[in-house]
């Protein structure tokens, strides 16, 4: 019978990876939205300290990298939520030149809100 105690403990094990870098691949959850002359992004990161997140952006892609402390203490423990996140976005609108270098979020209840200015391309059209 260890055997095959084994070889569930191993499956399930196997079954956990997967599915964490499943949700590595997908999360966080990013929403944006024009307010103005920004783009306001959202993202969700609940279970992540602010210390071990870092964000960057260059062009218009927006990079956003963190990593969760470790909280195993012996016991068995199959984890689905991401151990770390390393995602690159593509902004739907060009950044105003000299903002690539934002230094300010905002981070509250595990939601991060970035206020970026954007430059516009071109002028409206008005449609009669």
């Amino acid at each position: 019978m260890g055997l095959v105690r084994y070889m569930a403990k191993e499956v399930l094990k196997e079954i956990g990876n997967r599915s964490r870098e499943f949700y590595e691949f997908v999360l966080p959850p990013v929403d944006m939205y024009l307010d103005g002359d920004d783009l306001i992004v959202t993202i969700d990161m609940a279970g992540f300290d602010k210390k071990g997140i870092k964000l960057r952006i260059k062009g218009n892609i927006l990079s956003i990298n963190a990593k969760r402390e470790d909280e195993y203490d012996g016991t068995m423990i199959w984890r689905q939520r991401p151990q770390v996140i390393d995602k690159k976005i593509r902004l739907p609108a060009d950044i105003k030149e000299g903002e690539e270098e934002i230094s300010s979020a905002k981070f509250s209840q595990g939601v991060i809100t970035l206020k970026i200015p954007i430059k516009h391309t071109g002028k409206d059209i008005n449609i009669e």
